[in-house]
């Protein structure tokens, strides 16, 4: 078999949805790869920085790495902006989306608000709300999320900052991307780990 042998969904028989299981499978061990070429297609992206969105992701996760963040951390800051070409205007969900199943939830809820959280910094010069992140004050991961966009992210548009080679993070990112998706000793609801170590 090397085809389906349903055109509508209904019509699958277990036989059918045994090969798609062994193909989504093996499709899926290709994920880390797949992401990797996307962080180059950044370069493509937003222009009008003083460095590229590709270069950008590297600084951050090069900073995440400096400062002793986990594998979590220095993954999550390489992809946070992951889905500034396909999902300009939510591209923190999308980002957050795509990392949820294998990080802790806590890197994944900061990327998922870092886009209300960074407003800080230029929402007044735009008409934006720059307190947006006010509206999570309280939640677990606030000071996680007001020190990520501190530390790694705004401060990360610096074309004098020596910045390491995606190829250095390329294991970092396979290794996490390898794991059981939705393992509950990865993603650990309601825990915290420091953001440096």
């Amino acid at each position: 078999m090397d085809k389906v042998k349903f055109t509508a969904m209904e019509d699958g028989d277990q036989e059918d949805y045994e090969f798609l299981t062994e193909h989504e499978v093996e499709y899926t061990k290709g994920t880390a790869d797949r992401l990797l070429k996307a962080l180059v297609s950044l370069d493509e992206g937003l222009s009008g920085y003083q460095i590229t969105r590709l270069g950008h992701s590297l600084q951050s996760a090069t900073r995440a790495e400096r400062d002793g963040a986990d594998t979590d951390w220095i993954v999550a800051a390489l992809l946070h902006d992951i889905g500034d070409i396909f999902a300009p205007y939510n591209h923190d969900e999308y980002a957050a989306t795509i990392l949820r199943p294998f990080v802790r939830e806590q890197c994944t809820w900061v990327v998922e608000k870092h886009g209300d959280f960074q407003m800080i910094y230029y929402g007044h010069h735009v008409g934006g709300n720059q307190h947006k992140r006010d509206q999570y004050k309280g939640h677990i991961y606030f000071d996680d999320c007001v020190d990520f966009c501190a530390r790694w992210d705004q401060a990360s548009f610096d074309p004098e900052y020596e910045t390491l080679p995606l190829d250095h993070f390329a294991e970092r990112v396979r290794e996490v991307f390898a794991r059981t998706p939705y393992d509950p000793k990865i993603v650990r609801p309601g825990q915290r780990e420091p953001l440096v170590m």
